[in-house]
């Protein structure tokens, strides 16, 4: 493993990596969160005033997904073909899965990550009237896929 970081220069200042001799290649990631909810809270996401909170957090996580770039200084924009956000109603809480495509010279990582992160932050605004100590947690990469380093997979604990 590389355990240099390419987004800083000889001398120890930040930049933007340059990509341009990148090849381009098909790159997917997955992301997850979690956020923890009450037993009231969950019963209460159907009946929300302000709207499904799941519907809401679905495209929110979209288009932070597609604006990644503007909330990340070092991210390059990026044509992303796909994304898409999963949100499930557990006993606990809505876990939230992030995919982001792309065919280009750098990753999804951080779409997919960004994705995850704001659909979660979305379920926390659409109820955060009812409790608040509404948790988010579990923000990380699945997996992804594509580039000069390849596959990865998180291994399940």
């Amino acid at each position: 493993m590389n355990n240099q970081l390419s987004h800083f220069d000889e001398a120890g200042q930040a930049r933007m990596v340059d990509v341009s001799d990148k090849t381009n290649t098909l790159r997917t990631a997955k992301a997850e969160a979690f956020v923890a909810l009450s037993e009231s809270v969950i019963k209460a996401l159907p009946n929300n005033p302000k709207g499904d909170p799941l519907e809401i957090a679905r495209i929110a996580g979209i288009l932070a997904a597609k604006r990644t770039s503007e909330l990340i200084p070092m991210c390059h924009p990026l044509a992303l073909s796909f994304v898409d956000i999963q949100l499930q109603v557990t006993l606990n809480g809505v876990s939230i899965v992030a995919e982001a495509r792309t065919t280009g010279p750098t990753g999804v990582e951080m779409e997919a990550l960004t994705a995850a992160s704001i659909a979660a932050l979305t379920v926390y605004d659409m109820t955060k009237a009812l409790d608040k100590s509404i948790e988010i947690t579990g923000v990380r990469l699945v997996e992804k896929t594509g580039g000069k380093s390849g596959h990865y997979k998180r291994e399940a604990k």
